[in-house]
């Protein structure tokens, strides 16, 4: 069987490495291009494109190169719409895995959003893709719980095993044609938004619920994390005062898991190692960590 797998981030990369070591290996992959990343800014291929070069995996980054001679098209996490006559080539269509329960959270970021409500669990549904976000038909589905210690970062990781383990589950029978694909309940749909920086930034002034904050800083880790900034005074004696160097300055602030704060900078740290090694920022967020 000839197959084509789509996908670009680790969610994608553990179903890859999954399907690379099952009788579904992919013959070609398709991803995104290589991206600046560092603090030098040197180009870096995709996790998914890293996985494939590992496994002897052709790999490409057009869509144009799907043709009919493939039999099977598997798309995770590939971020861009799939035109019809694409969607088409395949003899057995394009099938997706997605990291929640749907009909419930389609969109971007789906396991962000359901940390965000507070939901007790998710789960992966694989679908028979169309062209509508996550609107396909479902072929097979699984629940698993949020803990309470739950990051976007772990839950990728549980989603992505999970996933790759029910699509190698699924795929003969529904390559024999002995599974009916059920049709979501759209009027129940919940729709998602794609997550930006500002997401994670939170007003010292006007924090969060205790409750909301622990939300945030686990959906929004590693990324954007939950952050702010802090105006903190130049405390060295005028002898030693940079020429020109302001006398205050905004120093950003991260809020991360297990109760850890992260000054620009630096590494994370505790509560007590902010308070005795950086008392300005320990005074100034001293009350929202409270709150916290």
């Amino acid at each position: 069987m000839k197959i084509v797998f789509l996908g670009t981030p680790r969610l994608a990369q553990i179903v890859l490495e999954n399907l690379a070591n099952s009788p579904f290996k992919p013959q070609l992959v398709i991803t995104g291009q290589n991206n600046k990343a560092g603090r030098g800014l040197a180009l870096s291929a995709s996790l998914v494109k890293q996985e494939a070069v590992k496994h002897h995996i052709a790999v490409d980054y057009e869509l144009a190169a799907i043709d009919k001679s493939f039999d099977l098209a598997i798309l995770v996490a590939f971020g861009r719409i799939i035109p019809k006559e694409i969607l088409e080539k395949p003899k057995h269509g394009f099938i997706n895995v997605h990291p929640s329960l749907l009909p419930k959270y389609r969109g971007p970021s789906p396991i962000q959003s359901a940390i965000l409500d507070g939901e007790k669990k998710t789960g992966v549904t694989i679908i028979k893709l169309d062209q509508e976000v996550d609107h396909g038909a479902i072929l097979n589905q699984q629940e698993i719980e949020i803990e309470n210690q739950d990051t976007h970062e772990s839950l990728i990781e549980k989603t992505g095993m999970i996933g790759s383990n029910l699509l190698i589950e699924t795929l003969p029978n529904y390559l024999k044609g002995k599974i009916k694909p059920e049709e979501q309940n759209h009027k129940t749909a919940t729709f998602t938004k794609k997550i930006t920086k500002t997401n994670g930034q939170i007003d010292l002034n006007n924090p969060p619920s205790k409750q909301k904050l622990q939300r945030m800083i686990n959906a929004y880790y590693p990324w954007p994390t939950v952050w702010t900034e802090v105006e903190t005074r130049n405390q060295k004696p005028a002898s030693q005062a940079k020429r020109g160097e302001p006398e205050t300055r905004n120093l950003r602030i991260k809020f991360l898991p297990k109760g850890l704060i992260q000054p620009e900078g630096k590494r994370p740290m505790s509560v007590n190692e902010v308070k005795n090694g950086f008392p300005q920022i320990y005074e100034r967020i001293k009350h929202f960590i409270g709150t916290a």
